[in-house]
């Protein structure tokens, strides 16, 4: 018996996951808060007591995200893009494109038959397009983040959100709230605005499929549905979405 753990310490969540022989023992999501060490030692003792298991069991720890420096209990760490590509590929071996939309930046990684790397794209420069870009939206609407999907999909006639800047996506926001634009409308139209960000992602990394999508924003259905109109293709979406990172940085412990 050999388990694993990896540790995912992202900009609004921190996750954990737990594998033994390859099959995933348990998974924890936490908020990261102030800091980012407190929050990857905090979400893996919870895990650990979740799984009955204790730090002696565990043949190696990785680290990865954002905060995988402050993780010193690690053995070792790993970019994101390399965890998300062993994730994926560990959920699902027929994954050749993935779409990873995390707290503050989004990527889009291309995978050959083996699940190796084969380019990506990084957009770490700008909170357009990410989950703190919907918090931003959500919070202009006065709605609960959680209600985006489901409002999206009812909507009539997506509004036109032109610009890819979060402070000035805001003030159009704000604009179309004044012209009594109705609250669904303007939530599929900044899922579009997503959709075409990503797009643009993945032209430049060369996508090919079957698609997937990893990330917190996987849980919105508005913004997988934009995607998919957009890409004019199937995404797949994981129960383990969000926690892919950590399921991935676990499948990498495995190698140390």
């Amino acid at each position: 018996m050999m388990r694993t753990a990896g540790i995912d310490i992202g900009s609004i969540t921190a996750k954990a996951a737990i594998l033994e022989d390859g099959k995933i023992l348990g998974t924890r999501v936490i908020f990261t808060g102030y800091s980012a060490e407190t929050a990857g030692t905090r979400v893996y003792e919870e895990l650990l007591a979740d799984a009955g298991s204790d730090q002696s069991s565990i043949a190696a720890v990785v680290a990865t995200g954002y905060g995988r420096n402050s993780v010193k209990f690690a053995d070792r760490s790993f970019t994101e893009i390399l965890a998300h590509a062993a994730g994926a590929y560990f959920l699902n071996p027929s994954v050749r494109t993935i779409i990873d939309i995390g707290g503050q930046d989004s990527k889009a990684i291309s995978l050959d038959e083996k699940g190796k790397v084969k380019n990506f794209v990084m957009n770490d420069k700008c909170a357009a397009g990410t989950g703190r870009f919907l918090e931003v939206m959500a919070r202009a609407l006065e709605v609960d983040l959680d209600a985006f999907g489901a409002m999206s999909l009812a909507a009539a006639a997506p509004a036109r959100i032109s610009s890819l800047c979060t402070v000035f996506a805001e003030s159009e926001v704000i604009s179309l709230i004044a012209r009594g634009e109705k609250r669904p409308d303007i939530i599929a139209g900044i899922h579009e605005s997503i959709a075409a960000r990503v797009s643009s992602m993945l032209a430049r990394v060369g996508s090919a499929e079957p698609v997937t999508i990893t990330g917190g924003v996987a849980r919105n259905a508005g913004v997988v549905a934009a995607l998919e109109k957009k890409l004019g293709v199937k995404i797949s979406v994981s129960p383990h979405a969000q926690q892919n990172g950590a399921i991935g940085a676990a499948v990498l412990a495995a190698t140390l």
